[in-house]
């Protein structure tokens, strides 16, 4: 469950699940990130044991590796949504961070234009 959850989250960046999931994903999508940044044979093997997919392993080891290259650490956050209905278990968001840096950020409008005075 844990490998799947993984997968998915480093193959789409972020992943809605429980906040027990989320927090035992973390450590385990944190490691596969830092083997990616070490980039050997033996690493890219040690992370195909928990990814599923050749494809997410490669992203991993390409791109994730270099946009994370200067950080140390901290790689995911977990943001907390709420109580699901039908269960009332805690849900969270669990994503990579700056998985929203290449999105444009919506622009505030202005609720009155300004009027010209001449």
């Amino acid at each position: 469950m844990y490998r799947n959850l993984v997968t998915s989250l480093l193959e789409h960046g972020s992943v809605r699940t429980t906040d027990a999931k989320a927090k035992g994903v973390r450590s385990l999508a944190e490691k596969m990130i830092t083997l990616g940044k070490r980039g050997d044979l033996h690493a890219r093997r040690r992370a195909l044991r928990v990814i599923r997919t050749r494809d997410v392993a490669a992203k991993v080891f390409d791109e994730l590796a270099d946009r994370f290259r200067d950080r140390p650490g901290g790689y995911t956050r977990i943001m907390k949504l709420g109580i699901r209905a039908g269960d009332a278990a805690s849900m969270s968001i669990i994503e990579l961070v700056g998985a929203d840096e290449g999105v444009p950020k919506k622009k505030k409008k202005n609720k009155a234009p300004a009027k010209k005075s001449d």
